[in-house]
């Protein structure tokens, strides 16, 4: 997998197209973007670098608000990026005192001293910087100062959808529509959690759980339900089908605490202790209650079907 480069270690390159943005989700709006940065730099023979931040500029402006929740990890967002032909990402840390740098000072004392610009790919609508002053405008003024190529992205759509990160977020947080959350994405969406002991309740009715920690707390958790995915272990090359629960198993009522659970299909190993990845396909069904357990066990095995039959 690749990994995200440190604005302290990147190497200085005047022959560089880069993109500036968080570029959570690396989804289908955010595509042509890369796919012209990627283009761009191959015909001028040059560095391709995306440009992001850690963590998300929502968490650091937006105090005392909601945190915000991501579509993905740096370093999953780094190896998308990687896989889509991107030579470096680049992460700056978002900090209160980055965020009062003014959008000139940011493209001339980062992206042009510390980084290098050659070209520069701009979505259509992106304002970045101190107040958002960050405009294209801006970035044409300082291309002609400074000598780089400029290049406008126009909205991208998925049918009649201006695809963007917002979007995907409800999708997976707010509806749970999992099926149209990984038409945005151009891929399933992805969690990762180090397995650890729960109540053992599934191995009793023969359908043992791995209890997933999840890795990094930001991740979006989707609307609790039940999910056909597919299962990874310690990032081992061969997958899984599974059936995932979210929520907090109101057929037994002394539960207090959210559940992340997936049993795997036909799987009988240990898994205490490893890192389980789950890539989401299909929402089966909404979380409920059942009368006992032979009532919820026959719900699971109509649940396997389901998910053997995605």
């Amino acid at each position: 997998m690749a990994s995200p480069v440190f604005l302290s270690d990147v190497k200085y390159d005047t022959n560089t197209v880069l993109t500036v943005g968080t570029y959570d989700g690396v989804h289908e709006g955010h595509k042509e973007i890369i796919r012209r940065v990627v283009e761009t730099a191959k015909k001028k023979n040059a560095r391709s670098v995306v440009v992001t931040f850690d963590p998300h500029p929502r968490e650091i402006i937006n105090t005392g608000k909601d945190k915000i929740k991501l579509l993905t990890t740096i370093d999953e967002r780094a190896h998308i990026l990687n896989v889509l032909g991107i030579d470096e990402m680049v992460v700056i840390p978002f900090t209160r005192d980055f965020s009062l740098l003014s959008s000139r000072e940011f493209i001339e004392d980062i992206l042009i001293k510390k980084i290098g610009v050659s070209g520069f790919v701009i979505g259509y609508d992106h304002q970045f910087g101190r107040n958002r002053e960050g405009t294209i405008s801006l970035v044409r003024e300082l291309a002609g100062i400074h000598h780089f190529e400029v290049d406008v992205i126009e909205a991208q759509e998925v049918g009649t959808i201006t695809v963007s990160s917002t979007l995907v977020r409800k999708e997976l947080e707010v509806k749970g529509n999992i099926e149209l959350a990984d038409k945005y994405l151009g891929r399933p969406y992805r969690l990762s959690g180090l397995v650890v002991h729960g109540d053992k309740r599934g191995r009793k009715i023969g359908y043992p759980t791995a209890n997933l920690k999840i890795t990094d707390v930001r991740k979006i958790i989707p609307k609790y339900g039940v999910y056909a995915v597919d299962v990874q272990i310690d990032r081992n090359s061969k997958i899984y089908r599974g059936m995932m629960n979210i929520g907090y198993r109101p057929t037994f009522t002394d539960d207090t605490e959210l559940s992340i659970e997936v049993h795997i299909i036909d799987f009988q190993e240990d898994l205490y202790g490893k890192i389980v990845t789950v890539d989401f396909l299909k929402r089966i069904r909404d979380e409920r209650s059942f009368s006992g357990i032979d009532a919820l066990k026959t719900q699971l095995d109509m649940d396997r079907i389901s998910c053997l039959g995605v």
